[in-house]
Order: C-alpha cells, then sequence, then structure tokens
C-alpha cells in the first residue's frame, strides 16, 4: 500500500475538481443546446422533484412512525387486559 502523502491528497483532489469542472461542462452544454420550452419544463420538473420528493418521503416516516407507536400502544394493551383476566 502506498503511503498517503501531501502530494497524492492534492492530486486526488485536482482530479475531483477536474471531474467536477468536466460535468459542469456537459450540463451546461446540454442546457445551452434545450429549447425554452424543454428547458422550462425541466425546471419545473426539477423543482418539483426537489419539493415534493423529500416531503412526501417525510410524511411517509411520520406516518410509519405514528403507525408503529399507535401498534405497540394498541398491543400493549391487549396484553395487559389479557393479563388481568387470566390472573383474577
Amino acid at each position: 500500500m502506498k503511503r498517503i502523502t501531501c502530494q497524492s491528497i492534492c492530486d486526488l483532489l485536482d482530479d475531483v475538481v477536474r471531474a467536477f469542472l468536466h460535468t459542469g461542462r456537459i450540463g451546461l452544454g446540454a442546457l445551452r443546446r434545450m429549447s425554452w420550452p424543454a428547458l422550462l419544463l425541466s425546471s419545473v420538473l426539477l423543482a418539483l422533484l426537489l419539493t415534493i420528493l423529500p416531503l412526501a418521503l417525510l410524511l411517509f416516516t411520520v406516518f410509519l412512525l405514528l403507525k408503529l407507536a399507535l401498534g405497540a400502544v394498541v398491543i400493549g394493551s391487549r396484553r395487559a387486559r389479557r393479563d388481568d383476566k387470566s390472573h383474577p
């Protein structure tokens, strides 16, 4: 295994920056070639994706936790009622 040096970290960061810049140039080129209606549609879809998807995931998580909590309460009360009936 190679030793980690300052030069190897700098080379790695340089490669990462170069890859991000290359991806950004490709994305900007694709945006430049899009027509105005396609650009509008893609921006609206991106906005919906960034707002609706996290909201849906949050609501799913909240309702799942609520369901689990209510299920635990119901099961606990049924067990307590069953134990009370079996031991008079």
